[in-house]
């Protein structure tokens, strides 16, 4: 619950470098290749991180590089939007993001079910609310709270919508965060809810990275990445202040500083059962190590003691609940508590000694176990947990300094993930879905113990026929890596099926089955098969699946995925002309090494919203928050194995390579655009097949509004046809 928000997803012909925007001031830079040591004749391109002739392309909003965008959208557009199967595609994708009949997905809280809703008319979005009465109705009705297309349209901005933390237990004042564009810098609005209207004199906050929390009803906790002073060199807050109603934001009280090579420092606010308020910080060190503070109103902030690597959950029946990342030996001669573990202590005990109480083991997964979502409600700790990725869920309860569990009725072989918890309620939201099972939203009882489905989404696609199976595939050091294949189950193995193997592997994120009527009625329906592949680097297995691929660990990772593909080779799913391979984020990088390391075995690389330049980036945007994750490029041997992966860095001159389509986006203030920019455009110079796509706003998710989500699959799935199909 008090995680940080850090964390964490070609064929054509080349352009002249004039074409492209390119500033007449780099024309004279030449590729310059040497030939590798190893006898192959590889001629990888030489780049060096302090001189990169493509560092133009970094400058996110120049006229040079927009410029070069342009041209490589309408090159882009021209082939795929060309294509007869495109326009089909776009009024498929756009028809199930767009229906009337989706969940609307809420939060209890304060007597209401609160909901942010978009369609075709709203495509800013409402942000509404109803009784739960009315919402476990077939048809609620709803109070609409903002129209954020109304307030866009006043105030002349593209307002993406962020969310609202709203003071218990009134829930009537709350903080809204809502981004220009879907960047993750965003603007703080103190909104009334009687009102329907922002407070006037209320408190706002200027654009940037950060947050504002709840102290009380004329006190909040701020920090923002506003200036260096204020910020870390990954670009989150360092401070944090109190801030009080009728003062200006410049006169806040700093309460607590952390230090400019931190991630970043982050307040919240924790309630417990009785009212009691603790306001807290985390400082993260690292990506993975943090430091846990408690902010007295009228003392000095105190360090919580717990190990570097563990996650606050939330509080429950006066028990801080947390998980340890890391083997912990608090006392001396005392037990041992091993990574993955869920522990607690009461931390009334804590604030009033210092020293840290009696730890108590909440639960101890398996080796083939990992903790989901936690959330406290009125009568039991909910916790997800997942046995072999498939999911399941447990109500812990506290009494007499002890815990006991009951297991929850859920379905089985599903993905089952906990949504909304409220500690003053006992009734909580859980969602269900497989591959191929659409979403079905149920309610907890917490104090009963029982599950009941409210509302389903219909079929989205045809799925008689299809099949889902959980297979293995053995990595290079003996490890089995599962995956599942969703594919016909008259599929013949003869390796013509085309296949699009999906993967992640970084952060500790876990990739589930889930169900998408886009990638079924769009891949599926047309003969398509689909293969999600459990790789270290995620969570599925825990906190050691994860950090058995950090740094120069990572080649861990790759290894997995190409045992995953040789595998599927092997079996005749598929073969390497029907294979494409697919990923986001950190799943760019991981593509963008598929590319380079093993371009025999894919006919089209799908790489979005890309790391790729593995030597720079940590001096982009948050890229040097993920030094925990990937290494330091300036340490010597870190550095050299990260030039070793990055695929900017090691792209053949001479290669024979598959089509590779590079998607991005202008205003994606996480992973930098310039990362996919410049891969574009060294392929266009070495003349190796390429498509490439920037959405000028959308954020991470390189999607602002539906429309524009529709348009991004159709893209994809056109560019997939094209190359494992035809």
């Amino acid at each position: 619950m008090f995680k940080r928000s850090i964390a964490w997803a070609a064929g054509a012909s080349v352009f002249a470098l004039a074409a492209c925007g390119q500033p007449a001031s780099e024309e004279g830079n030449a590729v310059t290749t040497d030939t590798d040591q190893t006898g192959t004749g590889r001629q990888i391109v030489q780049i060096d991180p302090e001189n990169d002739p493509r560092v133009w392309l970094e400058e996110v909003e120049s006229e040079d590089a927009l410029a070069w965008v342009e041209g490589q959208n309408e090159r882009t557009f021209s082939r795929l939007q060309g294509d007869e199967r495109y326009e089909g595609l776009y009024q498929q994708a756009l028809e199930i993001y767009q229906s009337e009949d989706r969940i609307p997905y809420g939060s209890y809280y304060g007597g209401y079910v609160w909901n942010f809703w978009q369609d075709a008319e709203n495509t800013h979005g409402l942000w509404r609310r109803t009784t739960l009465e009315s919402y476990l109705t077939d048809a609620p009705e709803w109070d609409v709270i903002l129209d954020v297309d109304a307030l866009s349209e006043t105030e002349e901005t593209n307002w993406v919508w962020r969310g609202a933390n709203c003071l218990a237990p009134d829930y009537d004042r709350c903080i809204l965060t809502l981004s220009d564009g879907g960047s993750d810098a965003a603007t703080r609005r103190e909104f009334d809810i009687s009102d329907r209207a922002f407070v006037e004199g209320g408190f706002v906050t200027p654009e940037a990275k950060g947050g504002v929390s709840w102290v009380d009803a004329d006190t909040v906790m701020v920090g923002l990445a506003t200036s260096e002073a204020d910020s870390t060199t990954s670009g989150y807050p360092s401070v944090s202040y109190r801030w009080e109603r009728g003062t200006d934001l410049a006169d806040a009280t700093e309460v607590i500083r952390g230090d400019r090579t931190d991630v970043g420092l982050f307040s919240f606010r924790m309630e417990a059962e009785d009212g009691t308020v603790y306001m807290m910080a985390s400082e993260a060190d690292t990506f993975y190590e943090t430091t846990w503070w408690y902010l007295p109103a009228d003392a000095e902030p105190v360090q919580v003691p717990l190990p570097a690597k563990s996650s606050i959950q939330d509080l429950y029946e006066g028990e801080l609940v947390f998980t340890v990342e890391e083997d912990w030996t608090p006392i001396e001669g005392g037990p041992t508590y091993e990574a993955g573990a869920l522990l607690s202590f009461t931390f009334a005990d804590f604030v009033a000694s210092g020293e840290l109480p009696e730890v108590r083991t909440v639960f101890m997964p398996g080796p083939r176990q990992s903790i989901g979502n936690v959330g406290a409600t009125a009568s039991a700790l909910l916790v997800a947990i997942d046995e072999n990725v498939v999911g399941g869920l447990e109500a812990f309860h506290f009494a007499d300094g002890h815990w006991t569990s009951d297991t929850v009725p859920v379905p089985d072989n599903m993905t089952i993930s906990l949504g909304s918890t409220n500690m003053h309620e006992d009734i909580a939201f859980m969602n269900a879905e497989g591959f191929l099972t659409p979403d079905t939203l149920y309610t907890i009882n917490a104090a009963e113990l029982s599950v009941d489905p409210i509302k389903s989404i219909p079929e989205r696609f045809n799925a008689e026929g299809l099949v889902v199976e959980q297979l293995e595939a053995e990595s290079t050091d003996g490890t089995m890596v599962p995956y599942f294949v969703v594919r016909r189950e008259d599929t013949v193995m003869d390796g013509t099926t085309p296949t699009l193997l999906y993967a992640y592997g970084g952060f500790q994120v876990s990739i589930r089955p889930s169900y998408s009527g886009s990638r079924g009625r769009l891949w599926l329906e047309n003969g398509g098969a689909y293969v999600v592949a459990n790789i270290r680097g995620g969570g599925e297995f825990g906190p050691s699946w994860h950090q058995a691929g950090l740094k120069m660990n990572r080649q861990r990772i790759y290894d997995d995925l190409i045992s995953v593909a040789e595998d599927m080779h092997s079996r005749g799913l598929t073969s390497p002309r029907h294979t494409g391979v697919y990923g986001g984020s950190n799943g760019g990088l991981l593509t963008g090494v598929m590319y380079t390391q093993r371009p025999d075995l894919w006919n089209a690389v799908v790489s979005a919203v890309p790391l790729l330049d593995m030597l720079r980036y940590h001096t982009l945007l948050a890229g040097a928050s993920w030094m925990g994750e990937y290494g330091d490029p300036s340490d010597p041997d870190e550095g050299a194995f990260l030039r070793s992966i990055s695929p900017y860095h090691n792209v053949d001159a001479n290669g024979e390579y598959p089509e590779i389509y590079l998607y991005t986006s202008t205003r994606d203030d996480r992973v930098h655009p310039g990362h996919a920019r410049k891969m574009a455009h060294l392929l266009e110079e070495l003349g190796h097949d390429y498509l490439y796509y920037e959405n000028t706003a959308g954020g991470h998710s390189a999607a602002a509004n539906l429309a524009e989500t529709a348009r991004r699959d159709a893209l994809l799935y056109t560019f997939l046809m094209q190359k494992l199909m035809d």
